[in-house]
């Protein structure tokens, strides 16, 4: 396969007007997006294939990043790892589980094994989901997304990527290259949960990645993300600001836990009601406590 796999640039164009682009280098794809702004990016499929498949939906331009070695790689550093746009879930996997297990277990259960050798991390976060299950977890990390328009790249943290419900910052031209996350030292505690009907290949209903700094038992700084719970996945900057500078303790936590009410007004769909999501997300952070200062285990073991 290796042998006769495409080196070169493809371009083809239907005589029905529809065009498809596979560049071989970052710069052709950076020429390509910056001049049909309009165009559909193409990585695993996973989620344009059901556009054609069920929705029925014409694809008048489709770019595909899929042989772009320099999507693909990771940069794994003592401090920091950057996945490239196309790096698979199957791929990014045994990095993230190096950071937490929480990581390991989140991630085995986006989609079937199929899915997830062929979705891309890039492509999770490009769609603007408020339910893809990669964001909380990566935004609590304190993850850092990196775009590229023609020649200028520009970087921000991944939350101030998702604007509205499917509006994004990505601009006219610009493309997704890497996401950076951090490494945990000691003063850190972690942890994500997804919570949906199945264990395995189902959509969540509430998704959170809580991370909190603790030194001397006193919260020095907090990130929380959620998805399912707005239009976007986003943090509870609310709930945030009721853990920063307060004990490690359940008080402290149910405060943080009233807070959400402050963060997030829910919808219902199908999937949960409003009050389901917001009961689940503060129990959630109840959860994440109780495993962190080992009741959890405790009552297990008995």
């Amino acid at each position: 396969m290796k042998q006769i796999q495409r080196r070169e640039s493809l371009s083809i164009t239907t005589e029905a007007g529809q065009r498809f682009d596979a560049p071989a280098t970052l710069d052709e794809l950076a020429d390509l997006v910056e001049s049909f702004p309009q165009a559909e990016l193409l990585a695993g499929a996973t989620d344009i294939g059901l556009w054609v498949t069920k929705q029925h939906r014409s694809m008048p331009h489709l770019i595909s990043v899929g042989a772009l070695a320099e999507l693909k790689a990771i940069d794994a550093k003592v401090d920091a790892i950057t996945f490239g746009a196309g790096v698979s879930f199957t791929d990014a996997l045994p990095y993230l589980a190096a950071i937490h297990p929480d990581l390991e277990r989140l991630f085995q259960r986006i989609g079937s094994t199929q899915i997830r050798n062929s979705g891309t991390l890039g492509g999770n976060i490009g769609n603007g989901s408020p339910i893809g299950d990669s964001m909380p977890a990566l935004i609590a990390l304190g993850a850092t997304l990196t775009l590229r328009k023609g020649t200028v790249e520009r970087s921000l943290p991944l939350e101030d990527y998702f604007l509205d419900y499917r509006k994004t910052a990505r601009q006219p031209g610009d493309f997704i290259i890497s996401v950076s996350v951090s490494r945990l030292d000691s003063l850190s505690r972690y942890g994500t949960d997804k919570i949906s009907k199945r264990i395995d290949q189902d959509i969540s209903a509430v998704c959170g990645g809580y991370r909190l700094e603790l030194e001397e038992g006193i919260i020095r700084a907090a990130r929380l993300g959620f998805g399912g719970m707005a239009g976007i996945p986003a943090r509870a900057r609310a709930a945030e600001a009721a853990l920063r500078g307060k004990p490690f303790t359940e008080a402290t936590i149910r405060d943080a836990m009233a807070a959400l009410a402050e963060d997030f007004s829910p919808l219902s769909d199908m999937r949960a009601s409003a009050q389901y999501r917001l009961t689940v997300a503060q129990n959630l952070l109840l959860r994440f406590y109780l495993r962190e200062t080992g009741v959890l285990a405790q009552e297990a073991a008995e």
